[in-house]
């Protein structure tokens, strides 16, 4: 079992404040540093100092860091041009020495694109389908010839398909809870699969709907990944998750009903029941990115309880 670190910049984080994160999730042994792709907060919180590029922010991580993995969780679709983020990935992926890895996905919150004057399509898990076709595709072209595409939202002639990633093949991360189209997408283009924020039932159903897709394209249910992503609440004591649980605005209950909360033992314990429903992976939603302690004690009391 992996853990990785996930954090939300856009509730209220500077760069410094994630590269702090990033470097004690390199120190304390976590297997990689994730971030969200938000423009706009989320809920009761202000926000300040105000949002920060995703990819941005993985670039300057990739120069600072050595040895984690360093991704979205999900970059929004809708955001970027496909050619354009091929170029982005595969810059930070050279820049990281071959450490990336990208989460795509349609995009979905239309406050944050009004915020902004993003655009927000009508048909975006049509486009998402096009998007992974021409960002996976222009890795994959041989260097020398060139890649087109002609699809009802995208057009692409003649592209040299360059700048290449560092790896041969960047690991592409698709996720979510649809029955049917998110299951054959992953299916089709996904290294991983990951579902976010679910019940241990929900994760057993829906690992078990992408297992079948990917058995039905001929690759096998075994040639992805599967993870899920978790908000995460730890104490060595019942006061220090209520104290936790208080910072984020969040209710003990519910955090341990909903995600992996309470001592190490009881995470632990719930974290293997993941593993029996399929997960390999997770990802900690960590939301207060100023308790480095909190990293720490997950580390050292909970992860070094995982087999890896």
């Amino acid at each position: 079992m992996d853990l990785r670190i996930f954090t939300e910049p856009q509730q209220g984080a500077t760069y410094d404040t994630l590269l702090t994160v990033a470097k004690a999730t390199e120190d304390l042994g976590f297997d990689a540093f994730f971030r969200s792709d938000h423009y706009l907060r989320m809920g009761n919180v202000d926000g300040l100092p105000g949002p920060t590029d995703a990819w941005i922010t993985l670039a300057g991580l990739a120069r600072e860091t050595k040895r984690i993995r360093l991704g979205t969780l999900m970059t929004a679709g809708t955001f970027r041009l496909p050619g354009v983020l091929a170029i982005q990935v595969a810059q930070v992926d050279q820049m990281s020495g071959g450490r990336v890895e990208l989460g795509l996905g349609a995009g979905w919150f239309e406050e944050e694109h009004k915020a902004y004057g993003i655009p927000f399509p009508k048909e975006k898990f049509a486009r998402l389908e096009e998007q992974l076709a021409i960002v996976t595709g222009l890795w994959a072209t041989e260097r020398g010839k060139t890649f087109d595409f002609h699809g009802t939202f995208y057009d692409l002639t003649d592209s040299p398909a360059l700048p290449k990633p560092a790896q041969a093949k960047v690991p592409v991360l698709i996720g979510g809870h649809g029955a049917t189209r998110t299951p054959r997408l992953a299916a089709q283009y996904a290294d991983e699969f990951n579902i976010p924020f679910a019940s241990i039932e929900d994760t057993e159903r829906q690992f078990g709907r992408v297992r079948a897709a990917a058995e039905e394209a001929g690759r096998g249910a075994d040639a992805l990944v599967y993870s899920n992503a978790l908000v995460v609440c730890v104490g060595r004591d019942d006061a220090e998750v209520a104290r936790r649980a208080a910072v984020i605005g969040r209710e003990v209950d519910e955090l341990k009903a909903n995600g992996l909360a309470g001592s190490p033992a009881e995470v632990v314990d719930k974290i293997g029941r993941y593993a029996e429903a399929g997960s390999q992976r997770i990802y900690l939603q960590v939301l207060d990115l100023h308790d480095l302690d909190h990293l720490e004690l997950i580390s050292s009391q909970v992860q070094a309880q995982l087999p890896r």
